[in-house]
């Protein structure tokens, strides 16, 4: 299985001024996978420090912040000398350890020749009195569920990932019926690192649903063990209302449909703590498309996303049986479930945060808004080939954007105003904005 994250650490080791580096991603995206992969391809060795009930690195890390003493104890965990830049040290379920945590700092700041790669969920961190995050001292990066082209290389179809990176339209005009079947299963599946490995052994969609179940049973049950108990049975509200609030067209999170009677100031933070944990996707309003769009964030209206198409279908009981009925799929949920798929893919191969606008007066409404080398562009989502634009016509009548995208199961075509890119390519969207625009 191959992360192309892997190529933003092979950056970062070859940095001069590196900080630690923490992964950031949801429980079950493969974070420990890439960090051993990591130093196996890139190091001579790596020791691996795993602190999830680990009350020796308790002990080790509680004292005081001796980067010497802490080397020698880690050592011993590991098993393994700790050489400068010959040894990738890893830090796995660092949560469970805040000071741990707090120690980068002094890492950073007194021995910068070790690399140090942490990982695991940041949620509990803040609760630990006496304990502070490393601020400006560790950088971040993000992990997802694997992207569609991610998902192609695993089940063997990197022919086809070299032609949609090299924007090669007419030739994958030919291979457009294999994309679109292709496509179809990468909903239902999804790119949960452990799924798709399921599914590459055997193509079993039986097994890959009972994955999924494993999956969200587990997210649950993370409810109960790492959130506020006051809070629990609001986020299993939240999150159960998920397929509930997709289900409706062009419509900003509804909390009544969390519960009757629900007010937002109640839902607040158990939203917070679902979004905190990588296990939702929140795209906020803006007001008008200006610069920077953050400017014009409407903090009223939003909407929530899943983390993954895979276990969205899963949790809405969807039958895979469907992907063999034509395009029906892209339809599920008004579309909900193709617009799901363009969110993780934009959130996956571009560090800007989407947006989505809608008319204060009419049902006008562009899915998806993106700042890129500071032009706002808009990116309206079809679910089929019926490609009517009334909305974008609107938008850009309106607002008169430098240029205008849509993304749908047709071909890639080039207009004067518009841009129409396939499904299967949108991963591609930021590059063939910098084409198109030089």
């Amino acid at each position: 299985m191959y992360r192309y994250t892997i190529e933003a650490l092979k950056e970062w080791k070859n940095k001069t001024n590196r900080k630690p580096v923490v992964i950031r991603g949801a429980r079950q995206t493969g974070k420990t996978w890439l960090m051993k992969e990591f130093g196996h391809t890139c190091y001579k060795q790596y020791a691996y420090i795993n602190f999830d009930n680990n009350q020796r690195m308790k002990a080790l890390f509680q004292s005081d912040y001796d980067v010497n003493r802490i080397l020698q104890g880690l050592q011993v965990e590991a098993g393994c000398s700790i050489i400068p830049e010959e040894t990738l040290v890893i830090f796995d379920e660092i949560q469970e350890v805040p000071s741990a945590l707090t120690s980068l700092k002094y890492f950073y700041e007194n021995a910068p020749e070790f690399h140090i790669i942490a990982a695991g969920s940041l949620l509990g961190v803040s609760m630990h009195p006496g304990t502070s995050f490393p601020v400006g001292k560790v950088e971040f990066i993000n992990l997802f569920p694997l992207s569609f082209s991610e998902f192609l290389l695993a089940t063997g179809n990197e022919p086809i990932v070299k032609i949609i990176d090299q924007l090669n339209f007419s030739l994958l005009k030919v291979f457009s019926t294999k994309l679109i079947d292709l496509l179809k299963s990468y909903y239902v599946i999804g790119g949960m690192p452990e799924v798709v490995q399921q599914y590459t052994r055997n193509h079993d969609f039986t097994e890959v649903q009972f994955i999924q179940s494993q999956l969200l049973e587990a997210y649950e049950q993370d409810f109960s063990k790492h959130a506020p108990a006051v809070i629990v049975p609001r986020i299993r509200d939240v999150w159960n209302s998920l397929p509930a609030q997709l289900a409706r067209e062009n419509k900003k999170f509804v909390f009544r449909l969390v519960k009757k009677g629900a007010r937002a100031r109640e839902y607040e933070l158990a939203i917070q703590w679902l979004l905190d944990s990588g296990l939702l996707n929140k795209i906020s309003r803006i007001t008008k498309p200006g610069i920077p769009l953050t400017a014009y964030r409407d903090r009223t209206a939003f909407k929530l996303y899943a983390l993954d198409t895979g276990l969205l279908c899963r949790m809405s009981q969807l039958d895979p049986k469907s992907i063999l009925q034509g395009n029906s799929l892209f339809m599920e949920f008004k579309g909900a479930l193709t617009k799901q798929f363009v969110l993780q893919q934009l959130k996956t191969s571009m560090s800007q945060e989407p947006f989505y606008w809608s008319a204060d007066n009419s049902s006008g409404e562009i899915d998806f808004i993106i700042q890129i080398n500071g032009t706002v562009l808009p990116l309206e989502v079809k679910a089929s080939e019926n490609l009517q634009a009334k909305s974008l016509k609107s938008y850009c009548k309106r607002y008169s954007p430098e240029k205008a995208y849509r993304t749908s199961l047709a071909g890639y075509r080039e207009e004067d105003w518009l841009t129409n890119i396939p499904l299967y390519a949108i991963h591609s969207f930021k590059k063939i904005v910098e084409q198109n625009k030089y």
